[in-house]
């Protein structure tokens, strides 16, 4: 509130408003950068994780010296519609891309990604989480391969931050895409950690905002909101991560233990705490969505951005499910406001759709 009532100055001017927002800004900054181990310098603002990919993956490739010459991108086929629109946008503009392959576990395979480096690759951008999955990948063992090759690496935390423990020094990362209402920030505020000597294009033109990385007047109100979330989930997050792990599996546990023709999709070790994707297999999708919110319960079939899409899941039939595996498969995210007490009853509300949905298919 202080940021919407009285600092509403331009963060880029000089006179006393502008300090005053440039100093609401700088705060933001460093918290953000304390909760990923990062210089706040390499910190920029974007309105979100969409924005921090583009950036990273058009403004590395554009920026590479190779761009007049062969330019070659890799990435893996279960990324976030927001880093495979941006691939496919250096396809269009003459650049190679190759997409990993996974298997059934979701996890890209760090040997895949050495056997697939060429003299002219450009970048390399793995997810750290997955969206639907929540798989985490192995960015530290990717980090030390593209390193040895001189290449860029680029990571999509977005479903990462505030759920598990980010150090962009540890994990080895030359950029790193952040969204705030991932952290329960508001909507449409991100950041993208930008190493030190990383060389980028801009995608957008105009002033000098954000050390020349992205020009245009910053969102001060939503960016203090995004660097005061990132400072409470520092301060949460073992706690926190324990707690929403518990909660899944109880809701993993149930589901399998009460619902027939039920499994978890992806591997079921390394992944995020709050996330699980399962199948159930002969029911529609969409059609448990609506029953589900009938009942008073949000969940999904894979990403939102994805939604009313009329094919399946490219993440789920990347690592192998059928088409109508993966659009009777749900993904259920939990946060912190759930509860065991909501997880037991969402299983309840999940038995009494299977049954009344199978009870519709049967007589269809």
């Amino acid at each position: 509130m202080l940021c919407l009532g009285q600092v509403y100055g331009n963060a880029s001017s000089i006179h006393y408003f502008g300090q005053g927002a440039k100093r609401q800004l700088e705060a933001a900054r460093r918290q953000i950068a304390s909760l990923i181990h990062a210089s706040p310098g390499e910190v920029i603002f974007t309105s979100g994780g969409t924005e921090s990919d583009n950036m990273a993956v058009l403004g590395v490739a554009r920026a590479s010296a190779n761009a007049s010459a062969s330019r070659h991108v890799i990435s893996s086929s279960i990324e976030h519609p927001a880093v495979l629109g941006p691939c496919m946008q250096l396809q269009r503009e003459g650049a190679d891309i190759t997409l990993l392959r996974c298997g059934a576990s979701g996890i890209v395979d760090p040997d895949d990604v050495r056997k697939a480096l060429r003299p002219d690759t450009v970048l390399v951008s793995v997810m750290h989480a997955n969206n639907e999955l929540g798989t985490i990948q192995p960015i530290a063992e990717i980090s030390r391969i593209t390193r040895e090759a001189g290449v860029p690496l680029h990571v999509d935390g977005v479903q990462a931050l505030g759920k598990i423990a980010v150090d962009v020094d540890a994990l080895g990362v030359d950029l790193y895409s952040m969204s705030g209402h991932k952290l329960y920030a508001p909507k449409g505020v991100g950041a993208l950690y930008i190493r030190k000597g990383t060389r980028m294009a801009p995608i957008a033109f105009g002033g000098h905002h954000e050390r020349d990385r992205r020009a245009g007047t910053e969102n001060v109100p939503s960016a203090a909101a995004f660097g005061a979330a990132a400072e409470l989930a520092a301060g949460r997050l073992a706690e926190e991560s324990e707690r929403l792990r518990a909660l899944r599996d109880r809701l993993e546990r149930r589901v399998l233990e009460s619902i027939p023709d039920t499994g978890i999709n992806g591997d079921r070790g390394n992944r995020v705490p709050n996330t699980s994707n399962i199948y159930f297999d002969g029911i529609d999708g969409e059609a448990l969505v609506i029953a589900l919110d009938l009942r008073g319960f949000a969940v999904s079939t894979g990403a939102a951005c994805s939604s009313g899409a009329l094919t399946p899941s490219h993440v789920l039939t990347a690592i192998g499910l059928s088409a109508d595996r993966a659009r009777a498969s749900m993904r259920f995210s939990l946060g912190h406001g759930n509860t065991a007490e909501q997880v037991d009853a969402l299983v309840d509300a999940l038995g009494a759709s299977m049954m009344h949905l199978r009870r519709i298919s049967v007589h269809a």
